[in-house]
């Protein structure tokens, strides 16, 4: 019996569906979700989040948000997320460089800096994914038209 998974950003539903597991970065540690998992309230860590279902794995970045948790339902609300197969490379790489170039820059102000951090991280998370995880050419992945956020 599968679990209901949703993966949702602040500006769309990045995934729905049903997963035999799903498998989040807690803040507390990297965590296996399978189906009547017990009631769990956790905040995320920057980092991936990989739904399995059918033998079949679907990676997402995601940049912090929260999880919920019910025996029957899996709800991720990050801050930013998208699937591994949407990201684009050179967007991803523009923006690091526009991130590492503001945090070169005299000093910004506190404000300016923890945007570029965030910035910065987003786009590490994100070129990093692409590399690790990207399917190889011929693989069928699933995925809806990625709305690019840097």
């Amino acid at each position: 019996m599968p679990i209901l998974c949703e993966i949702v950003s602040q500006d769309r539903m990045v995934w729905s569906g049903e997963a035999d597991m799903v498998v989040i970065p807690g803040a507390g540690g990297e965590m296996g979700i399978l189906p009547n998992h017990a009631p769990l309230l956790s905040t995320l860590k920057p980092g991936y989040v990989k739904v399995v279902r059918d033998d079949e794995e679907e990676i997402f970045t995601v940049t912090g948000g929260v999880v919920e948790v019910r025996p029957d339902k899996v709800t991720i609300l990050a801050d930013a997320s998208e699937n591994v197969a949407e990201i684009d490379v050179a967007r991803a790489e523009a923006a690091r460089k526009r991130a590492e170039d503001l945090l070169k820059q005299t000093p910004p102000s506190a404000a300016e800096h923890l945007k570029a951090q965030a910035a910065l991280q987003r786009a590490r998370i994100r070129l990093e994914a692409a590399r690790r995880f990207r399917p190889k050419q011929g693989a069928h992945i699933k995925s809806t038209p990625a709305e690019d956020e840097d």
